[in-house]
């Protein structure tokens, strides 16, 4: 497992999802894209969890996790093979096959109840 490639390219990909494009309020951020702690929620695992991860202190990230990173990052197939190789190079031979991207979306009441547990966050209980 490439440790180094995996940090950046979490680190890179997270800059790049707004808040908006989950449904968050944006507010205002002193960095581009979500914190730590959104995408470790929308991908349930723990903040510490992805912060191994972006540092590259855990080597090891099962498929569910990254399939669940792949969807809190809304990344397409392509993208989403290639966290994959990051974790799992292909070995001499064999053909990596990007998975469907099915376009998971959160489920609004889901999402509701994680905003109601973000910081910073206008969601109030109904």
């Amino acid at each position: 497992m490439q440790a180094k490639p995996l940090s950046e390219f979490l680190r890179a990909r997270r800059a790049l999802v707004r808040p908006e494009d989950h449904g968050m309020p944006a507010g205002t951020r002193r960095t581009p894209g979500l914190r730590r702690e959104e995408i470790a929620l929308l991908a349930g695992v723990s903040t510490d969890y992805h912060v191994r991860l972006e540092q590259g202190h855990e080597r090891n990230p099962s498929s569910q996790v990254l399939r669940a990173l792949a969807a809190a990052l809304l990344l397409k197939g392509e993208e989403s093979a290639y966290l994959r190789t990051l974790v799992d190079p292909p070995q001499r031979g064999q053909v990596n096959v990007p998975a469907v991207d099915q376009g998971r979306r959160v489920d609004p009441g889901v999402q509701q109840r994680h905003q109601l547990r973000l910081p910073g966050s206008t969601a109030r209980p109904v």
